[in-house]
């Protein structure tokens, strides 16, 4: 979080992050380029680097697809969608280079200007298998690049954040742009039944994951119905909720993220205000929520974020109970203190 626009601060986990995922990225393409110039010899340099960065890309793509889904399938995966923006960047970087290498070999030597050439170099709609592939790539790039160039949070800040959340969701647009580039590319130019296998698989996956997630999501927002004498929800046992963790609830129509920390309960908005992110699925450092998106931060016991930050969500008022959690599902404005709920006080009742 901040205030002001400034250069991103890499912490030592970041650093490592970033360093396996380019790691793991150039291994990808030295490989890459291993097995195709053993495969097909007759390829020159320029195709094999152009079809290598191509590949390292779309894959790259279809891994951040997944993240999201698979965060929320499995708490082992919020680390990657912590840094998930780091991989758009990578991603980008190789489609750009994929791109710019794509057009200076096949696009430059005419007195067209290489992006025109681009767009009224094929001219055959009449068939499927003569369909232009590339305008379509070239569509999607300008797309990552937008998306890309206001990555930082000085654009979310000025764009607004309904803007920004609705120019980043283009990345789907993109992807299915990406997904017909592949395709009437391969039918003009490849006879490989695994580079067809690759790609369907890579799409069954992105749209399987995002399937599973969104019924699991579904199951979330499901009403509790228990609902106690007084009012109060009993949500869970204080043993479901792991340690500076939350589980996540639907009450009232809202999801709830209910904390256990320091041998405290505590019940917030599941919605951080940056992006909508959820913060259920972050966790407590140094005392606050962090939301695993962008790491915005909220004091879990009144829902304020700390100064000079002004973000604020809703608290609910917690109650422990023979060792059951129990929320009241009528929240409180946002930034209003709730005392928590004390997990000894609760063992000695």
């Amino acid at each position: 979080m901040s205030t002001t626009y400034r250069a991103v601060a890499w912490n030592p986990q970041k650093r490592r992050y970033d360093m396996v995922a380019g790691g793991l990225v150039l291994g990808f393409l030295v490989v890459f380029l291993g097995v195709q110039a053993t495969l097909r010899p007759e390829l020159t340099v320029e195709t094999l680097l152009i079809r290598a960065l191509a590949a390292g890309a779309f894959t790259l793509l279809n891994i951040i697809l997944c993240i999201g889904p698979l965060a929320r399938l499995n708490r082992r995966f919020l680390p990657l969608l912590y840094n998930r923006r780091h991989l758009g960047v990578m991603m980008f970087t190789l489609a750009l280079a994929h791109g710019v290498f794509s057009i200076v070999q096949f696009h430059s030597a005419g007195t067209l200007n290489p992006l025109v050439s681009v767009l009224v170099g094929n001219a055959r709609y009449t068939t499927i298998s003569q369909i232009p592939f590339q305008p379509f790539g070239l569509a999607a790039l300008t797309i990552l690049f937008l998306m890309a160039a206001t990555s930082h949070d000085f654009w979310l800040h000025n764009l607004t954040a309904p803007v920004w959340k609705t120019l980043h969701m283009g990345v789907y647009v993109a992807y299915a742009l990406i997904v017909l580039h592949v395709i009437f590319g391969v039918l003009q130019g490849e006879t490989s039944l695994l580079l067809a296998w690759t790609l369907g698989g890579g799409v069954l996956t992105v749209f399987t994951l995002h399937g599973l997630a969104a019924r699991q999501e579904a199951r979330l927002d499901r009403e509790e119905e228990s609902l106690r004498i007084d009012g109060f929800v009993d949500v869970c046992s204080v043993a479901d909720i792991p340690e500076k963790r939350a589980v996540v609830r639907c009450l009232s129509g809202e999801r709830v993220a209910v904390f256990r920390y320091d041998g405290q309960v505590s019940a917030i908005s599941n919605v951080c205000q940056h992006q909508n992110g959820p913060l259920g699925e972050g966790r407590i450092v140094n005392g606050c929520v962090v939301c695993p998106w962008h790491g915005y931060e909220y004091l879990p016991d009144t829902g304020a974020s700390p100064p000079p930050f002004t973000e604020k969500v809703p608290t609910f008022d917690v109650r422990v109970v023979a060792g059951r959690v129990l929320v009241h599902p009528q929240p409180h404005p946002p930034g209003t203190r709730v005392q928590p709920a004390m997990l000894d006080v609760a063992r000695r009742a």
